[in-house]
């Protein structure tokens, strides 16, 4: 897009906003601003687009404001970036023709040694590992009702940990993830709504799940996208290897043909609670012994074992 085209995206939105069209209306400029706009500090001065968009990251709607406020990052940064590349020095001997070439090093002199990189400092004074609702000082009473304030803490929580992106960014997601889980249970509170948002938390905060948080976070996976997914969708693909790779293991070691496994309501998972879980069994002593049941929760991925 030009100067022009980008101008009159930002009046589009402005126009919107100002008639309280349906968010929908808002997300679609968004998005088409999103995918067609090349940055610039040119661009950004002259249509104000940056302003405007950024007034976005304040809407009542968690989607709006969070695609506003990655939007909004991106930009600052790649502008940034540009900056660096036209602000970096040429090297001597580059400006003209004429300038003596930058002298060989010898072959036995010795290597300059390459200094430590400095400890990477946490933001917010927290160290990531730590990083909640609480240590970030996070207002999360934002939508009127106080469970669905309490899941929106959950939702913080699970985003914030082993985070370094900023309250405000991961609050706006969080908000998104819950609306998104609100929605999908009829907008109610109801169990369905709860033990969605339990299993959420359950996958954002396992040590494993590095890249759904960032994946969340940046918003390759949408709120309402992740507000649907299994938990089997939820692993990454180093954690479905291993899980095939553990399942291989204990057939071997039973020394017995690999089965399906089987979902049963008549266990309980001893974390989340609930009646989901997936069972196989295998002959892993003396025949005259009882088979082996290994168990996976299919809601918060918790696996145990019992004869």
């Amino acid at each position: 897009m030009d100067h022009k085209e980008v101008a009159l995206r930002g009046k589009a939105i402005s126009k919107a906003i100002e008639a309280k069209e349906p968010s929908s209306s808002i997300l679609k400029l968004l998005n088409e601003l999103k995918d067609g706009i090349r940055p610039t500090e040119d661009l950004l001065r002259q249509t104000k687009i940056g302003v405007t968009v950024n007034k976005l990251r304040q809407h009542a709607d968690p989607a709006v404001a969070s695609l506003a406020t990655r939007m909004v990052t991106k930009w600052r940064e790649d502008v940034k970036n540009s900056k660096g590349v036209a602000s970096r020095p040429k090297p001597s001997g580059a400006s003209n023709g004429t300038s003596s070439p930058a002298p060989v090093p010898s072959k036995t002199a010795s290597p300059a040694p390459t200094p430590a990189p400095a400890a990477a400092k946490p933001k917010h004074g927290v160290a990531p590992e730590k990083r909640n609702a609480k240590t970030d000082n996070i207002k999360y009473q934002v939508t009127g009702d106080e469970q669905r304030d309490n899941c929106v803490r959950l939702m913080y929580d699970g985003l914030a940990f082993m985070s370094d992106e900023s309250p405000a960014d991961i609050l706006n997601t969080a908000r998104a993830v819950e609306n998104a889980a609100y929605d999908g249970a009829g907008s109610r509170v109801n169990d369905a709504y709860k033990a969605k948002i339990k299993s959420l938390f359950s996958n954002l905060k396992n040590k494993s799940s590095v890249h759904l948080r960032k994946r969340v976070q940046s918003g390759e996976i949408t709120p309402k996208r992740f507000a649907t997914m299994t938990h089997e969708e939820m692993k990454s693909d180093e954690r479905k290897a291993a899980d095939k790779k553990l399942e291989r293991e204990n057939m071997n070691n039973a020394m017995v043909a690999q089965v399906e496994k089987s979902i049963s309501k008549e266990f309980q998972c001893g974390k989340c609670k609930q009646r989901m879980v997936s069972y196989s069994q295998a002959q892993t002593r003396s025949a005259d012994e009882p088979m082996t049941t290994f168990c996976e929760c299919m809601n918060c991925g918790n696996r145990w074992k019992f004869s």
